[in-house]
């Protein structure tokens, strides 16, 4: 078992406080003392320069599934060179009604160097442990669809 972190902080620094005018802005500092500056999605009145909560899941899972799906081919005695993924969240109405993230897709592209290269058959049984693996996949409702590239 562990535990993770990640303290938040916002400020009206002395604005108007109404639906249209508060900022959106604020600080998340991760628990390795990394800051980054966060806000809502622009649709939603937030800062485009910063990270959102959507982008974030989003990118939450892309790095959990790559990180389960490396450890599982360095236990299988695959090379993995590169990992690239284009992943991205669609915002609806899940079946109750509620905007959520429902769906979040996955597009990792694999380059394996060696003598034991995964056929596509074994490439997408790698994918599928990988995601039946990963903590974050594992903690979301969101359906998740891996296509690889």
């Amino acid at each position: 078992m562990s535990e993770h972190t990640a303290a938040l902080r916002w400020s009206r620094h002395g604005r108007d406080f109404s639906y249209e005018t508060f900022s959106r802005d604020h600080e998340l500092t991760f628990e390795n003392g990394q800051k980054t500056l966060a806000s809502s999605a622009p649709a939603f009145l937030g800062n485009p320069e910063a990270l959102n909560p959507e982008t974030l899941l989003v990118g939450s899972l892309s790095s959990c599934h790559m990180l389960t799906f490396l450890a599982i081919c360095a236990k299988r005695g695959y090379v993995v060179d590169h990992y690239d993924d284009a992943a991205s969240g669609l915002l609806d109405k899940n079946a109750e009604g509620r905007m959520a993230i429902t769906r979040i897709t996955l597009r990792p592209k694999v380059v394996f160097s060696g003598d034991k290269q995964p056929n596509a058959e074994e490439l997408a049984k790698l994918h599928e442990r990988a995601h039946a693996n990963c903590f974050i996949g594992s903690s979301i409702r969101a359906e998740v669809a891996v296509e690889p590239r």
